[in-house]
């Protein structure tokens, strides 16, 4: 059974904090390389840097519940005076507890039908 959890959230940049979100994200990828269970942690952002695709994998709802908490602790407050969230999508069967903490976000969730990946 595949326990991974990933999501897909769009944010758009406060055009006088494009520089601040750039500073920001390299710093959020150092920290979060280091954590156990992150399989991937990217940002992509349109030409103008004033769009974001954010998109995270876990190898479980465990490994995602770290992250959370570490960016709460660490970088909630900082990212969120940058940003507008858009809109965010969770993909995978998060437990209780994850969903609970990724309520907050109003996502869509997208169980898994069928697929793989290398």
């Amino acid at each position: 059974m595949n326990n991974e959890i990933s999501w897909l959230v769009r944010v758009a940049v406060n055009a006088a904090d494009v520089e601040s979100f750039a500073i920001l994200t390299r710093e959020m990828v150092q920290v979060c390389e280091a954590e156990p269970g992150t399989l991937i942690y990217e940002r992509y952002v349109s030409d103008d840097g004033r769009h974001a695709h954010l998109f995270e994998r876990y190898v479980d709802s465990d490994a995602a519940l770290v992250h959370l908490h570490t960016f709460e602790e660490r970088f909630s407050a900082r990212f969120l005076a940058l940003v507008e969230r858009q809109s965010a999508f969770v993909y995978g069967a998060p437990t209780a507890a994850l969903r609970q903490v990724l309520d907050r976000m109003n996502p869509n969730y997208f169980a898994r039908l069928d697929g793989f990946a290398h």
